[in-house]
């Protein structure tokens, strides 16, 4: 992990912390079902930091004879868990409290107390999602949307975080509105309603995270970019006449697997074959650090038949 993925993790993992103690003490003054989901989320957020930096510490480990191209993957597993984390102990639990105050409604006491709770959290949350925005912003290409970002890079662990962020931003404002749509009309199942809105943004974002760590989990490709690279210093050194057949995945997210044929000058010995494989080796890893793991297989370019 980058220390701009873990400076935006400690701040989400500090600020959730704060934000679901102050609002679980909200909650039992006041009663209101909106703070008791928005509690559930922060506890369910709060975890999740803590998830991810236990992937990466798993992630870091040396390969060994079980698992021989490392333990990589494990960032990417436990992203996965994330999702299904938020989920069920943010999402379902707040759409069962929404309904179930929506059937029997409670009176929401000490309004006050909950609207102060929730600008405090507010601000807070605000704070985590600057810092997110703000380390993920180097990584992220120029012109590049938010949401493309999320979707191509490989590192798990900053598309959490800013998903998780905006999700818990925007579910403290349909709080807000709940409990002010609440004290406007004497009903207390806008608070419910409130609720029922937190839990149904966390499914489609848990639906969402869970999308992007599918893809990672089962195996992607390196990016446009790196295979262009790939394929360039693969082509550089003189004695290789051509790519015949590329293949690439990630391991994690700075572990690159390259498989390659490749075709060489078929005036080359064996022992000349050895040195421009060793070469194209070289020229590979020197363009596309990431490329850890690397096979070049020599190989002819045979005629394609009609």
């Amino acid at each position: 992990m980058n220390e701009g993925s873990r400076k935006a993790i400690i701040a989400a993992f500090l600020a959730n912390l704060g934000i679901a103690v102050a609002k679980l003490i909200g909650f039992a003054i006041t009663g209101s079902a909106g703070l008791l989901a928005e509690s559930m989320h922060s506890l369910a957020d709060t975890g999740n930091q803590a998830l991810l930096m236990f992937g990466s510490r798993r992630g870091k480990r040396k390969a060994d004879a079980a698992h021989p191209f490392g333990y990589g993957p494990e960032r990417y597993f436990w992203a996965f868990v994330v999702a299904l984390v938020l989920f069920s102990l943010g999402g379902l639990f707040a759409l069962y409290e929404g309904i179930e105050k929506l059937i029997h409604p409670h009176e929401v006491e000490s309004p006050i107390v909950a609207f102060v709770i929730l600008g405090v959290a507010i601000v807070l949350e605000s704070w985590s999602l600057r810092t997110a925005v703000h380390e993920a912003r180097p990584a992220k290409r120029p012109g590049q949307t938010w949401w493309r970002f999320i979707h191509t890079t490989k590192a798990p662990e900053l598309p959490v975080v800013l998903l998780e962020d905006s999700g818990a931003l925007l579910g403290l404002f349909f709080a807000l509105a709940g409990l002010t749509m609440a004290e406007i009309t004497g009903s207390p199942r806008w608070d419910a309603v409130g609720s029922i809105a937190i839990g149904a943004l966390l499914v489609v974002i848990a639906f969402a995270l869970a999308r992007e760590m599918k893809g990672l989990l089962i195996g992607e490709a390196a990016s446009d970019e790196d295979q262009r690279a790939i394929e360039a210093s693969l082509v550089a050194p003189p004695a290789v006449l051509g790519i015949i057949h590329l293949k690439t995945m990630h391991l994690g997210p700075e572990d690159v697997l390259v498989a390659a044929k490749v075709e060489f000058d078929h005036g080359l010995d064996n022992a000349g074959l050895a040195k421009a494989i060793d070469e194209a080796e070289r020229s590979l890893r020197a363009a596309v650090p990431i490329a850890t793991t690397v096979y070049i297989e020599p190989d002819i370019r045979r005629p394609t038949t009609s």
